[in-house]
């Protein structure tokens, strides 16, 4: 799976256009890096294969942030360019999100041609009930030690980029690869 992710990384960050993964390609990579993350733990930490798990794990970690960051950003030129978004190219869970982006990009459209048009657009705002709780996620202040390029948390959310001693709060699954790294260090905020 590394190297299959190797080659998805690097052909993205070499191509302007949108590049075509494998429908499960994200759930291959999730189990992937949940795989690296189980075997680290059940080696000797002092071992030749845990630092190279670790190497790994590391490499694997950045690469996939890099890779949604960048796909992410390509989506939203697409979209916001009135493009038709190349569904053959995406992963299951992007043309799940598309399709949740693509009615509001749409309305977005819609609502500069009437004004174009010189027509004020009104519409009713209807809120649809909550049939299941909001995702919380938990964050972490962190003071960066190093700079780091704009990240895709954990709860789909864009962060940084970072220079040496921002101040950052951060989905805690993120930060924790972050201090791991030795990128950045948690702080306490009183």
């Amino acid at each position: 799976m590394y190297d299959e992710l190797y080659v998805a990384w690097r052909l993205e960050m070499e191509n302007g256009v949108l590049c075509t993964l494998p429908p499960d390609f994200y759930t291959r990579v999730a189990e992937y890096l949940h795989r690296i993350k189980e075997e680290d733990k059940m080696q000797d930490k002092k071992t030749v294969r845990t630092n190279l798990l670790e190497r790994e794990m590391a490499n694997a970690t950045r690469m996939t942030q890099e890779l949604l960051s960048i796909r992410y950003r390509k989506l939203l030129k697409i979209l916001v360019s009135g493009h038709k978004v190349p569904t053959s190219s995406l992963t299951d869970e992007e043309k799940e999100l598309c399709n949740g982006v693509l009615p509001s990009a749409e309305s977005y459209k819609k609502f500069i041609a009437g004004i174009m048009e010189g027509h004020i657009v009104r519409r009713e705002v209807h809120i649809a009930p909550v049939s299941e709780p909001p995702v919380v996620h938990v964050r972490l202040t962190l003071r960066f030690l190093k700079p780091v390029p704009s990240i895709i948390g954990s709860d789909m959310k864009s962060y940084g980029p970072f220079q040496v001693e921002d101040v950052a709060s951060v989905p805690i699954e993120n930060a924790k690869i972050l201090i791991k790294q030795g990128l950045a260090k948690a702080i306490e905020v009183q």
